[in-house]
């Protein structure tokens, strides 16, 4: 169990799979001196555990997001190898092996420093806002409706507002 005590913690915003990076000027990565290789908890913003879906490109701020394909351990498992997957143009353009462990109440990785720049390691946070604007105009009754969701965090506030013409 050493590894499930001794581990450094990934609990960066930015570090979400919900997390869209928009300016390529801005991409993080663990390739250089972000990551040393190291076991790792995700804790907080960035998730409680490693992304285990498909990150599509430019999220987890960068332009290629690394994510665990493959299930994660059972405490019964014990330490495992398991295949991170980098998302380019495809789920799964190139992969690199992790060493995964159930801590009973989390997850430890032994990542390595990924091969390639931008390569970044994901975890399974929202990773912010999300914004998501409907907008329904009625020709008949002229009323339109403008819904904005706001998600930080997997909190829910709804705005709705009505103009009457």
């Amino acid at each position: 169990m050493h590894e499930c005590n001794n581990y450094k913690v990934l609990s960066e915003a930015y570090r979400a799979q919900g997390h869209i990076a928009i300016n390529s000027g801005n991409y993080r990565s663990d390739h250089m001196f972000d990551l040393l290789p190291s076991w790792y908890r995700f804790q907080g913003a960035a998730g409680d555990r490693m992304a285990d879906e498909c990150v599509p490109m430019d999220h987890c701020g960068t332009k290629y997001p690394g994510w665990l394909s493959g299930t994660h351990p059972t405490v019964a498992e014990g330490v495992v190898i398991r295949r991170v997957c980098f998302s380019m143009y495809q789920c799964c353009d190139e992969y690199q092996n992790i060493t995964v462990k159930n801590g009973g109440a989390y997850f430890v990785y032994a990542l390595p420093r990924p091969s390639y720049h931008s390569y970044r390691y994901c975890g399974n946070g929202s990773g912010g806002k999300f914004l998501m604007v409907l907008l329904i105009i009625s020709v008949k009754s002229q009323n339109i409706k403008l819904w904005l969701g706001y998600n930080l965090f997997r909190q829910h506030v709804f705005t709705d507002w009505n103009r009457q013409n």
